[in-house]
């Protein structure tokens, strides 16, 4: 797999505006002049998004998006359709073709920009479910998926009823969801937690609560409403207040008044991929959690640590990055124990946890592997920042001493870190890639434990 942009255009000269666009903000690139090569390239190289033409020369991009979306190995990749069409046929007919947005030419770098970003976090955060999904899956523990899916919810918050009820009544005809009009002290509210809703479409302007972004940045802080799909509504045009609302946290853009047809489509495919990341969420973090995590500290378990590390490994060698593996391991251990009793060796293991889990990524994996051993894997990492993130955890450990309660004094706890980046370039067999990783880290563990514990150590590249 390819972490590139594919940019598909018949015209050079729009192929390379849109590379040097994407190259000054760091993002690489892959390009195709023909429907053909796109579908070649999206298959070969699997890049994380692709930009596509309306018009092309041999293959209409709405076909090329249909046939992207109809195959298996593709029909995961964003599209952003692109043209200088703008008529509303156009559009109706590139979202219904499965087009993830349509933009229209002369693009706005500021738009564009943000509007990407947007898309690719929010594919990140559904790939690296989808991999811990299919880690478990290995384990065949899962009790099966339920067919039942439950009719969508939106809520309507504008700055007054009035608002809110014209776009229910525009969008009644067309969206089989349920539609509630909230006011934005209400779609906050506690009492909502249960019940929130899978798309929130919000206004720009909401009276006396302020701005729609201010709305957006609150709801994607509560954990209620954090994965809603968020819809901005601009009064007009305006790419400065459209790229800050994608930023904070909006999923989609559309301008008042809007086109019913079209928002019900968009409408429909948020609401799809909302409750099909539910799911993802809820078999992640719950359907197989007793049997993939240590019972004392909460983490993984070593049985699904070592079969995320062979997928992970596996990945970056298509994908061609880096990945970080550190070997952690509580110094002197084994006195706390002796000395204080296996009570107090229990609650040092679940402060140390605790400590690392909040100095982690969420994206990191952290597993609990042997009696005072951890893993931590860190995906898409340079060595510079797995070797910060190594120190941190060292000063995050040893930064204050264990409580034990009454009957012991606090007690101070180090560890010693073994550290070691990944793929190894010797390595070949790709169900040795993510092993390799581990023992080298693990033979750095060792020489930081004889050069004098507390430290992080780094292994040699193989």
């Amino acid at each position: 797999m390819n972490e590139s942009i594919l940019i598909v255009d018949d015209l050079a000269t729009n192929r390379i505006i849109l590379k040097v666009k994407l190259n000054a903000a760091c993002y690489q690139t892959l390009q195709a002049s023909t429907g053909a090569e796109a579908l070649r390239l999206a298959r070969e190289k699997q890049p994380k998004l692709i930009l596509l033409d309306m018009v092309l020369p041999d293959v209409p991009g709405i076909e090329i998006c249909r046939r992207v979306r109809a195959d298996p190995a593709t029909r995961h990749i964003p599209i952003v359709m692109i043209t200088a069409a703008s008529d509303r046929v156009s559009r109706l007919a590139a979202l219904e073709a499965g087009a993830d947005e349509y933009l229209t030419k002369p693009l706005n770098d500021v738009v564009l920009l943000a509007r990407i970003r947007s898309i690719l976090r929010a594919r990140q955060n559904e790939t690296e479910m989808q991999l811990r999904l299919e880690t478990w899956g290995e384990f065949d523990l899962s009790e099966g998926e339920t067919p039942f899916t439950r009719p969508g919810r939106v809520s309507l918050i504008a700055a007054d009823t009035a608002t809110a009820g014209r776009w229910r009544d525009a969008l009644a005809p067309h969206v089989s969801a349920r539609m509630d009009i909230l006011s934005p002290s209400e779609a906050l509210s506690p009492a909502l937690d249960g019940l929130a809703p899978d798309l929130y479409l919000i206004a720009e302007t909401l009276g006396s609560f302020g701005s729609g972004q201010r709305l957006i940045a609150d709801l994607r802080a509560r954990p209620a409403s954090r994965h809603a799909a968020i819809a901005f509504v601009l009064q007009r045009a305006d790419p400065d207040a459209a790229a800050m609302a994608l930023d904070f946290g909006a999923t989609d853009l559309l301008s008042d008044p809007f086109d019913p047809q079209e928002t019900a489509l968009r409408i429909a495919m948020h609401v799809s991929r909302k409750q099909r990341a539910d799911k993802l969420r809820r078999a992640v973090s719950d359907g197989l959690r007793l049997a993939v995590t240590d019972a004392l500290t909460g983490l993984y378990n070593r049985r699904y640590a070592l079969s995320y590390l062979d997928r992970l490994a596996n990945r970056a060698r298509l994908n061609g990055t880096r990945f970080a593996v550190m070997v952690l391991d509580l110094d002197r251990f084994k006195t706390v124990n002796d000395t204080l009793g296996h009570a107090a060796g229990d609650r040092v293991l679940e402060t140390l946890a605790q400590r690392l889990r909040e100095n982690l990524r969420p994206s990191d994996l952290i597993a609990r592997i042997g009696g005072e051993e951890f893993l931590v894997v860190l995906p898409d990492v340079t060595i510079d920042s797995a070797s910060r993130t190594a120190e941190r955890l060292c000063r995050a450990v040893g930064a204050a001493p264990v409580v034990l309660g009454d009957a012991h004094e606090p007690v101070e706890v180090t560890i010693s870190v073994g550290l070691a980046m990944g793929p190894a370039l010797s390595v070949h067999d790709d169900g040795e890639i993510g092993r390799e990783t581990l023992a080298r880290a693990d033979a750095a563990l060792l020489a930081a434990k004889t050069d004098g514990r507390n430290q992080v150590t780094i292994g040699s590249a193989a």
